[in-house]
């Protein structure tokens, strides 16, 4: 199937706000799904919807539920999210702390205690928008482990992702690294299952610790796990998240001592900086357009295409996804369907919104 964004993000809000969400809520959080599979992340996109309404069910995530401020010292900053949805909790918290940086030039900003943060380069791109650059560090908990430690077989922390965003210039777009610390996220796992495909080499092991390139493994009792990305440099990655997003904004890691609810709850540790106030703003642009540049002029290797830079590939994704809609397979959109059906929607009604 091919879907166009608008259809799918009144699907998306209307099962939303079924669920209970207030309509400001539920199309913020629509739009951020929606935008994830847009920008070809369709592993933190509108297929988290079954997720969603079967933690909504559980009680394991409170819509319309906003952050509290629980600690503020000048530039730092501490929210808890209440397991409130991620996007609006994060949205409110990051908009107070890039307030709080045009005052003090960086903020720290702890947020402990949300739901699904859903693509955190959305998160980055709000502190690009002010004009600011930002470094965020992510832990999961509230679930069974899903990533292996370098040298082991046994999961023991999630897919913890890592995101840093600097602006662009007038010649140059913005540079967005945002990457899950495993060789590929959870999701994308789900996606290859859900499309009967198979997944990279070096993405899995099976639940006897071999390599796999089946999907399946992480469907099954006993379950696969993850493989960290880079062998130690992303185990070490992945562990610096649980301890930055984790233990520095108080929401726990996923030490086996905390709770294992089955839902998704994020914590995340933002810096933001005010670039402004450590060098020149006319330097900075013209030596991030000649570093970019210098990146880019590398002849292309063997396997042929340009250098890109981080957020190139969203960018183009985005450009042909809202030309000719978003890819989705049989699998997924009939899980979104069944969903629907859970909060009061008749299929119907669902397929008749896309049209």
């Amino acid at each position: 199937m091919l879907i166009k964004e608008m259809p799918l993000r009144a699907v998306v809000a209307e099962i939303l706000r079924r669920g209970g969400s207030e309509n400001a809520e539920a199309e913020l959080v629509s739009k951020h799904l929606v935008d994830a599979n847009l920008a070809g992340h369709d592993s933190h996109g509108v297929g988290m919807i079954p997720k969603y309404v079967e933690d909504l069910q559980a009680q394991l995530v409170k819509p319309n539920t906003r952050p509290s401020l629980v600690k503020d010292d000048g530039a730092v900053m501490v929210f808890d999210g209440g397991r409130g949805y991620g996007r609006p909790v994060a949205d409110e918290a990051m908009a107070a702390g890039l307030a709080r940086c045009r005052d003090t030039g960086v903020v720290l900003l702890a947020l402990r205690r949300c739901h699904h943060l859903g693509r955190i380069g959305a998160y980055g791109e709000q502190s690009i928008a002010a004009g600011f650059v930002s470094l965020h560090f992510v832990n999961v908990t509230d679930h069974l482990p899903l990533v292996v430690p370098f040298g082991g077989r046994d999961a023991r922390f999630s897919t913890n992702p890592i995101c840093v965003a600097v602006p662009g210039t007038d010649s140059t777009e913005p540079v967005v690294l945002d990457m899950a610390t495993s060789r590929i996220a959870f999701g994308k796992v789900k996606v290859a299952h859900n499309a009967g495909k198979r997944v990279p080499e070096g993405s899995l092991i099976d639940a006897d610790g071999e390599p796999t390139d089946d999907p399946k493994a992480m469907f099954t009792d006993p379950r696969g796990a993850l493989l960290p990305m880079g062998e130690h440099k992303g185990y070490g990655l992945a562990l610096i998240c649980d301890l930055l997003g984790g233990v520095l904004t108080g929401g726990g890691t996923m030490q086996p001592d905390n709770p294992r609810s089955g839902g998704i709850v994020n914590n995340m540790l933002t810096v933001i900086i005010d670039p402004a106030r450590l060098v020149d703003q006319a330097w900075l642009n013209a030596e991030l357009d000649a570093v970019v540049a210098y990146m880019k002029s590398s002849r292309p290797g063997k396997s042929g295409g340009p250098v890109l830079v981080a957020g190139d590939p969203e960018r183009i994704a985005r450009s042909e996804r809202q030309r000719n809609g978003i890819p989705m397979n049989d699998t997924t959109w009939e899980e979104i369907v069944q969903a629907a059906q859970q909060v009061g929607m008749g299929r119907e009604q669902v397929e008749s919104m896309l049209a």
